[in-house]
């Protein structure tokens, strides 16, 4: 419920409950849901009861995960089937019904604050609509998401109040940060987060990594994960799910030209610094929020990380040509992040010709970068009827400065 641990670090599991070989082969064979609900119950109870947590698990995550391959060797995890059309649904979905269930021993109503770089605002939006008791803050970087991105999480009213920021999406972040360790703001008003900081939206984004290895045609080829990553939630979620017991080999860090992970990989140092606007841009953060969980699961041993994670960041020229690359020789299309990906995955392939199966996660439809894509293969992608509605519909955002002290009586005057 806290988000930030009070001293503003970040909240990790005390210990990762390891499955047998045995388990995970039983995975294959169950209901999607059946799976998603065993891998959450070592980390939920006793806290949440398990009949809690079946509804939540059930209710949530109640969309497919499609696995498309491209090739014997190239297979892509479709995780854009949800209400949003994103990755986010996941662990937005799953948190707004835990936080749901808890907050109705809370004598103050809950304000969750998020800072987006484009699709966690609407997941979160969509998972906490009208959802009794809390209100939701969503701060985005304005004129630096895409209208698709921004009509889903900016027309819905009610219990969603969508801030446009003049400013980069660090800017979002750092004000969202600065508001949890304000004391006074914090006596004042009941504040939690719902960004990928939150343990309570990264622990479900396991589950779709379960997924994927539930699918793969051929479990003993080794696997190579390529995550498009901006803020790293959704990359340190696989390296949980590889200490819950999957079997990846590796995983591939890609990045667009906000390279400061893969950059770390190569010279053991790590430098943030201002976000740079790419065509990929749910990823173009400058200081990843969850690189220090990464840097927890790895011992801090700049070795360790290597092990685990190899690193690729691509130009927007690669990310262009990439798309179009798969819409001529498979005729898929695919958005920006999904083409990184690739990208990152045909980067290793070249360094290590050695046997494995590339496994790229698809993170958002491409209908929510029509643009892009129209550039990329000179034809729009098919609109679903759900994100035609969207943009039909009056944007309601506010307009505020990154100025903290602003954003603090904004939140004080609520």
């Amino acid at each position: 419920m806290r988000g930030l641990a009070p001293d503003g670090g970040l909240y990790m599991p005390v210990e990762i409950a390891r499955r047998t070989a045995a388990e995970l082969e039983e995975f294959r064979r169950l209901p999607f849901t059946e799976v998603c609900f065993r891998v959450a119950r070592p980390f939920a109870t006793p806290d949440v009861p398990e009949d809690v947590l079946w509804q939540v698990v059930s209710e949530a995550i109640n969309f497919p995960v499609k696995l498309v391959s491209l090739s014997p060797g190239l297979h892509i995890l479709e995780l854009f089937h949800g209400p949003t059309l994103a990755f986010k649904d996941f662990g937005a979905r799953f948190m707004a019904r835990l936080m749901g269930y808890f907050v109705g021993g809370e004598t103050r109503p809950l304000t969750v604050l998020v800072a987006t770089s484009g699709d966690t605002g609407s997941a979160v939006a969509h998972g906490f609509l009208s959802v009794p008791r809390i209100r939701v803050m969503i701060l985005y970087p304005s004129k630096r998401i895409s209208e698709a991105q921004e009509k889903q999480f900016t027309t819905l009213g009610e219990n969603i109040t969508a801030l446009e920021v003049a400013g980069t999406f660090d800017d979002c972040q750092r004000l969202v940060k600065q508001a949890f360790t304000d004391v006074e703001l914090n006596k004042r008003a009941f504040l939690t987060s719902a960004n990928s900081i939150n343990i309570g939206r990264l622990l479900p984004q396991m589950f779709y990594h379960v997924a994927a290895y539930r699918q793969l045609p051929v479990a003993s080829v080794p696997l190579i994960v390529s995550v498009p990553s901006g803020n790293f939630g959704n990359l340190t979620a696989g390296i949980f799910a590889k200490r819950v017991g999957l079997p990846v080999a590796k995983y591939v860090a890609s990045t667009n030209a906000n390279d400061v992970v893969p950059e770390y990989l190569r010279t053991g140092e790590f430098h943030p610094r201002a976000a740079q606007a790419t065509y990929s841009n749910a990823m173009d953060v400058g200081n990843p929020n969850n690189f220090p969980r990464l840097l927890d699961l790895c011992r801090n041993r700049l070795e360790y990380v290597q092990k685990e994670i190899w690193g690729y960041g691509a130009t927007d020229e690669e990310t262009l040509a990439a798309m179009k690359m798969l819409y001529e020789k498979f005729g898929y299309i695919a958005d920006p992040h999904t083409a990184v990906g690739v990208l990152g995955w045909e980067a290793y392939k070249r360094q290590h010709p050695e046997q494995s199966q590339g496994l790229v996660l698809a993170t958002a439809h491409p209908a929510k970068f029509a643009e892009v894509v129209i550039k990329a293969i000179g034809a729009a992608p098919p609109l679903p009827d759900r994100l035609a509605a969207y943009l039909k519909r009056e944007k309601l955002s506010l307009p505020i400065s990154s100025a903290f002290d602003d954003f603090k009586q904004f939140l004080l005057a609520q």
